[in-house]
């Protein structure tokens, strides 16, 4: 990207008004307000997954370009969502990328006392679908920016905003490959996922797939003359149950982790059409969560070579049986030595913290570290508040991931060449 920063405006055209910035602030009660104005504003976007989230990249970056930030758009291949690039300082190498996505989770079938996109405060907390994962980092990052660029950075700030996230970081691939072809690559990244402002240097990776068993629908009384795919996707099902317990009775482990092992799971199973009907078709979702370093590929494998085992057997009754294996999704695991790491350690210092911590769920730093922007995980709220009916962020998470953010742009170890 090209362009050149501008002097900061004291209003917005997005629909939050916003405090005069005629100077660098460091007023925290002012930017926690403004914070929290602007993550009323993202959550009353239904960006469900399933949904485009073009209308909620319309008014961040409709945001940021006012307050005088550069942008640019990475769109998903068919043109119905898009990542946000955004830069404030100079376009060079070096600088930190503050990520976040733009996703929620549906909120189908969950008991919401309020409305989910209307930000409701009691008890000292925001209600809202999205509000801990993770648009109030994103709010953060939008409030900070007059004063960002009101300040003579030498490094740049960049803020990388995806989609699909929760759907299995499809978006973020398309975002780092535009950053490697078309922009200087920052030092690291700061991946904003709510860890209760605790620094996470590790995770579990994930990958995914959706497999489908055809077979040939019968009546239920000659069930020999069939191929009953749910049958066959049992005994699928129950191989990845006993590649569940290898893993936790294994010796490869890490007590970083709960649990301390790699994990298989079964999430969804859909088939049949009646009961006296051999079911011709079946398909179920599932993941394994393997550590970093774990082979999880052979575990892979060792399924689909049981999948051929049994469609052989398929296809002696009906030449049209198949088993198809759909990758879904594909998160690398994440570790890195703080020890080992100046930028880590300025993260952990602003965060006023002297540990690091591992997690078992998946963030889309694996994706910076594959494209060679070593990424650490921090960020306000609380992982347990996630995907489930009221959730909610502490209005104390909120202040505290402003003034961590406030130490962190402003260390000159950062943005001074």
């Amino acid at each position: 990207m090209t362009g050149s920063v501008f002097v900061s405006r004291p209003h917005n055209k997005c629909g939050v008004t916003m405090v005069k910035w005629g100077k660098i602030m460091t007023d925290i009660e002012q930017f926690t307000s403004d914070t929290i104005a602007l993550l009323t504003k993202l959550v009353s976007f239904d960006s469900v997954s399933r949904n485009s989230n073009l209308p909620i990249i319309d008014y961040i970056e409709g945001y940021l370009k006012d307050h005088g930030a550069v942008c640019a758009r990475a769109p998903s291949p068919d043109g119905k969502k898009s990542n946000l690039l955004a830069r404030i300082g100079p376009e060079v190498a070096g600088g930190v990328v503050f990520s976040g996505h733009t996703d929620v989770v549906p909120i189908d079938g969950q008991d919401w006392a309020s409305d989910p996109f209307t930000v409701i405060e009691k008890d000292e907390k925001l209600f809202g679908r999205g509000t801990s994962d993770m648009k109030c980092f994103i709010a953060i990052c939008m409030a900070l920016t007059p004063k960002l660029v009101a300040m003579a950075l030498e490094k740049p700030v960049w803020f990388a905003f995806s989609y699909d996230e929760e759907v299995g970081c499809l978006g973020a691939p398309h975002l780092l490959d535009y950053m490697v072809k078309h922009v200087p690559l920052p030092a690291f990244a700061v991946i904003g996922e709510p860890t209760m402002m605790q620094v996470v240097t590790a995770h579990k990776g994930v990958v995914s797939f959706e497999t489908t068993v055809h077979g040939l629908e019968w009546h239920s009384s000659q069930p020999h003359l069939g191929v009953n795919a749910i049958q066959i996707s049992c005994e699928l099902i129950h191989m990845l149950m006993g590649i569940a317990k290898e893993l936790e009775d294994g010796d490869m482990r890490d007590e970083r982790f709960n649990p301390p092992y790699s994990t298989v799971h079964v999430g969804t199973i859909h088939g049949g059409t009646a009961r006296n009907i051999i079911p011709k078709e079946c398909k179920f979702q599932w993941e394994i969560r393997p550590l970093p370093g774990e082979n999880y590929e052979k575990l892979v494998d060792r399924f689909k070579k049981r999948c051929a085992e049994l469609l052989a057997g398929m296809k002696k009754k009906f030449a049209g049986a198949e088993i198809i294996n759909l990758p879904m999704s594909h998160m690398s695991g994440v570790t890195l030595q703080a020890s080992a790491n100046a930028n880590c350690q300025t993260v952990m210092r602003c965060a006023q913290t002297n540990r690091e911590v591992a997690v078992s769920f998946g963030t889309e730093a694996g994706v910076f570290n594959d494209h060679g922007i070593p990424a650490i995980i921090c960020g306000p709220g609380n992982i347990e508040q996630a995907h489930k009916p009221n959730e909610f962020i502490e209005l104390s998470q909120v202040r505290a991931g402003v003034e961590f953010m406030l130490r962190l742009t402003s260390d000159p170890s950062l943005f001074k060449k």
